[in-house]
């Protein structure tokens, strides 16, 4: 018989094997698409500059949603603070799903809507992490 744990065994924070392999997955595929358009944003690229100009919020909207997607990158890897950086990504990212369907369209600037498609993975992600941790919310965690 071994002494290898099944994967639905259930580690310290509760949540099965799987779960949190699955947890770190999301993780980092959710910081790796944040902190890669931060070059774009923090750089003012000409891409970037468009999208926020044409929602109305260059340059604070394209610097602040940086600044807010950096603290959500980070956050996602300190313990007990994962469900308040996927919160931050997940807000983050409802912003940018509206005005994809309002303002900017589905494809922008030619871009075959991978920035639709990117703020969708991101939204899932978090959206995924955000559920899992939700417990470890401050203040109103205790009560989900």
């Amino acid at each position: 018989m071994s002494n290898q744990p099944d994967s639905t065994s259930v580690t310290s924070s509760g949540l099965s094997q799987g779960l949190v392999i699955a947890s770190w997955i999301a993780r980092v595929v959710v910081a790796i698409i944040l902190v890669q358009t931060l070059f774009f944003k923090f750089t003012a690229a000409p891409e970037s500059v468009y999208i926020f100009e044409t929602v109305g919020q260059e340059p604070v909207g394209r610097i602040g949603s940086g600044v807010v997607e950096l603290i959500a990158s980070v956050l996602l890897f300190i313990p007990g603070l994962t469900a308040v950086g996927a919160l931050l990504a997940l807000g983050t990212m409802s912003g940018a799903i509206f005005f994809h369907l309002t303002k900017l369209g589905i494809v922008v600037q030619d871009d075959g809507g991978t920035l639709f498609g990117l703020a969708l993975v991101v939204w899932a992600g978090s959206a995924f992490l955000l559920f899992l941790y939700r417990r470890t919310l401050p203040v109103i965690g205790v009560r989900l």
